[in-house]
């Protein structure tokens, strides 16, 4: 028979054809009607990218890949898969980039998304392009100010003056998560701090709706503990100290009411309202001196344990409610007024911030609590901390409780005395969405003399961010926006009187915390979330991302579906049923970073080996959740494979003579339902990396000695690749006879626990504990046929020679020991 040519695989060709079949065929798409009908619904969401002016990197499409092999898998068995992508377009580093560059971020973004589109085409995303989002687009942030003005209404928004980290450089407010040593995360300069009137949500309000609902996600434990950890939650008790001839006293929150007898003295933070109540005469000029300088530190920096302890004596006194002591007032900069209470009674001896202020300042350390084999009078050379198995002393009637029954003694007690009750607090606070630069969605508030803060009404939605050239921040913390005076200048929505618009924007966390719900919507302009649409396919069935956002935008995002589901918009509290986050990538053993010059441009790398082949190489890296070394000679692997297999099934399976019946072979039929098995149960899990491991090694059998494949043997190989290489996958699908594609009508294959059972297996014997050989046995062979197969083994029959056998272990299909005496 003469040998039919052979059919080369050109990446380029086949996934330009694929692309655009998708794209004839709105193979990823769907219509409004089919959102309203669509059976077995899968919402699969990825974190949809900042569109920076480099283009995507290799951790943008790393990310995106792991996402789409997911969604498309979904798709495989049989679910519709809704997977839509975005753009995070506004903020403070796309308008740092504009300066720098001396271009106007409303000409820099549309090109950005219109590379950063081309890109996630390129490689092959199952993204439907008919439910996009771009966060700059009025017809986007038009329902961001919609969502802005439901909380307000329902009083979750309120305006109030707070300390804030004021990065003198980038001229706006920072997270303490951007403060990093003191300095900016951005610019590397030292931060300030600053009191400024900003807009908050009341997120403090869901905190405990918030801590409850983990124990119910199936998300990485990682993740969860992260939420629990920025929720913080605290049992104690709030204590008051009166304060020495006056009437108001002095609010503290403690964890261990315990040691309130061993309180020597107290702290307030600079800005606590009380501190002028304190503060003698013969104090106020050092107090005030202290507290101006305070105000240069940033509020991370202030938290800081290992900074050094500074701060001064306010010549006040409070009265400590156990012991009736009058105890010496001061103010430390490490106390802050807006955790807790901003103020806390100073127990030294049991507390090291306060054992290193105690010391630096010469105040009195008493110990209250006494570690095994100490007493009351046991010298503190350090504070001692243990909060459990501790026995009170010096504690008037509490001494000798452990010290959980005197946290609730001592309670019981100040509470019966009108000097305490017992509290719940929380780490987390409320949620400042003020932004007082350019870049970003106008909050939609009018504020008016004489009604005060006035939300613009929803039929003027959206208040147009005007294009203004001069947008450079300036030092006096107050937007761009409020020197344009024929924009902010606008009349009062209630009374008609003269009023001036609100000038700050709003966070980029906002627009981000809602754009899964907006996706499906997208058909209407007349609502943000169309009722029927968003019960269907709302929450979220899987989302993946970043690490990085593990704590503030997953928190924020499910604040704001908690309120909306009490505001009756949705009825789901939580957006993402699963969430899982990946890892990150490393090149050559290094941080990729363009100071380095060593971050992967994927436009090269997709023109040279094509985007299946960079696909699965970014899937093989490594554990998804874990990340991976970029290498440049490991993509040769997965090339050399996807090479391999188009030729067993193009050149071979496919052709008219190709043996197509079941698979004649049986280690290659076992190996065929191993590999089914392995590969369900990893891609289910996220486990790629050994998933594409099982499918290279299945290829190999399939050719092994020069074999030639049957096409029951690779049509199943050729789904389970779809996944990770949808284009060629496609093709291939296509050319073993098929006419529609692969995601819309093959069936994901199905495994046989029988036909993938081992015929034989290697069972290891020992002696006394030690190897001394391995037979082989039928799978599933009792003790009685592996025990002769055993003594039969030259080896361990020269072991057994002459001796007592005294018993035989028999794990089945692993191990034989004999125990001899």
């Amino acid at each position: 028979m003469e040998e039919r040519a052979r059919i080369p695989y050109s990446p380029s060709d086949v996934e330009t054809k694929w692309q655009r079949i998708w794209e004839d065929r709105g193979t990823n798409a769907f219509t409004l009607e089919e959102l309203r009908s669509a059976g077995n619904r899968y919402y699969q969401l990825m974190m949809f990218p900042y569109p920076s002016a480099e283009g995507l990197h290799v951790g943008n499409i790393y990310a995106f890949t792991g996402a789409d092999v997911h969604g498309r898998y979904r798709r495989l068995l049989g679910h519709t898969v809704f997977e839509p992508i975005g753009f995070d377009a506004f903020g403070i580093h796309s308008e740092n980039f504009a300066l720098k560059q001396g271009i106007h971020p409303m000409d820099l973004i549309p090109s950005n998304v219109a590379n950063f589109t081309r890109q996630l085409r390129r490689i092959g995303g199952m993204f439907d392009w008919n439910h996009t989002v771009d966060t700059t687009d009025p017809k986007y942030y038009a329902w961001t100010q919609w969502l802005f003005i439901q909380l307000f209404n329902a009083g979750l928004a309120e305006r109030k003056e707070a300390p804030v980290n004021w990065c003198p450089s980038c001229m706006t407010v920072l997270a303490n998560e951007q403060v990093i040593g003191g300095r900016c995360e951005r610019c590397d300069t030292p931060v300030e701090q600053r009191r400024i009137a900003q807009w908050f949500f009341k997120i403090t309000d869901y905190a405990q709706r918030l801590l409850d609902n983990l124990d119910h996600l199936d998300w990485s434990d990682s993740t969860l503990k992260a939420q629990r950890n920025w929720i913080g939650r605290s049992e104690g008790a709030e204590l008051h100290f009166p304060i020495v001839g006056r009437e108001e006293r002095v609010e503290v929150f403690t964890t261990r009411p315990d040691t309130v007898f061993g309180a020597t003295y107290m702290v307030l933070a600079p800005e606590h309202p009380f501190v002028d109540l304190v503060t003698t005469d013969e104090g106020r000029e050092a107090v005030e001196a202290y507290r101006t300088e305070a105000q240069r530190s940033d509020l991370v920096t202030r938290q800081k344990a290992d900074k050094t302890k500074s701060g001064v004596f306010t010549g006040g006194y409070c009265r400590n409610p156990a012991t009736g002591d009058n105890i010496p007032v001061w103010i430390a900069d490490y106390v802050l007024m807006d955790y807790g209470t901003g103020a806390i009674m100073a127990v030294p001896g049991h507390d090291e911030r306060d054992f290193e202020f105690a010391t630096a300042f010469d105040l009195p350390i008493v110990r209250v609590v006494a570690g095994p084999g100490e007493d009351g009078g046991t010298p503190l050379l350090e504070a001692y901390v243990d909060n459990q198995a501790g026995t009170m002393v010096n504690s008037g009637r509490f001494d000798g409780l452990g010290v959980p029954e005197g946290k609730t003694a001592i309670t019981d007690w100040l509470e019966a005395e009108g000097l305490g009750k017992r509290q719940i607090n929380y780490r987390i606070h409320d949620w400042c969405i003020s932004r007082q630069r350019y870049w970003g969605p106008p909050i939609p508030i009018v504020h008016c003399e004489a009604c005060g803060p006035v939300p613009v009404p929803e039929d003027q939605l959206p208040v147009v961010l005007p294009r203004v050239e001069d947008f450079r921040p300036d030092d006096s913390g107050i937007s761009p926006l409020a020197r344009v005076e024929e924009w902010y200048k606008t009349s009062c929505p209630e009374c008609g009187a003269d009023a001036r618009r609100e000038t700050d924007v709003s966070d980029t966390f906002l627009d981000s915390g809602w754009y899964f719900l907006r996706y499906p919507s997208t058909d209407f302009d007349d609502r943000a979330l169309d009722p029927e649409i968003t019960q269907r396919w709302l929450p979220v069935d899987c989302y993946i991302g970043g690490n990085e956002h593990a704590v503030l935008h997953l928190l924020y995002s499910r604040f704001l579906t908690m309120a909306l589901a009490e505001l009756g918009h949705v009825d789901f509290e939580e957006p993402y049923d699963r969430f899982r986050a990946h890892g990150l990538i490393i090149r050559e053993g290094a941080k990729m970073s363009k100071s380095k010059g060593n971050v992967v441009i994927p436009d090269p790398i997709i023109e040279e080996y094509g985007a299946d082949t960079f696909r699965t190489y970014l899937m093989f890296l490594g554990p998804f959740g874990e990340g991976g070394d970029y290498r440049e000679a490991g993509i040769q692997g997965p090339y050399g494979f996807l090479h391999r297999l188009w030729d067993t099934v193009v050149n071979s399976a496919s052709g008219e003579d190709h043996p197509s019946g079941s698979v004649a072979d049986p280690d290659v039929e076992r190996k065929l339902h191993q590999t089914i098995a392995q590969v369900t149960g990893q891609l289910a899990d996220l486990q790629y990396n050994t998933a594409i491991a099982a499918m290279m090694e299945y290829l190999n059998a399939v050719r092994a000695g020069g074999r030639e494949a049957a096409r029951a043997e690779v049509e199943p190989l050729v789904v389970m690749v779809a996944p990770f290489a949808p284009h060629i996958a496609e093709e291939m699908w296509e050319r073993l006879g098929n006419e529609s594609s692969i995601f819309d009508h093959a069936e994901w294959p199905a495994y046989d626990e029988d036909k993938a059972r081992e015929s034989d297996v290697q069972l290891a014997v020992q002696v006394n504990g030690k190897l001394r050989g391995t037979v082989s046995v039928p799978a599933g062979a009792d003790q009685q046929r592996a025990e002769a197969a055993a003594r039969a083994e030259p080896n361990v029959a020269r072991f057994l020679d002459g001796s007592q056998v005294r018993r035989v272990i028999h794990v089945p299909d692993r191990l034989l020991n004999f125990v001899v005496g």
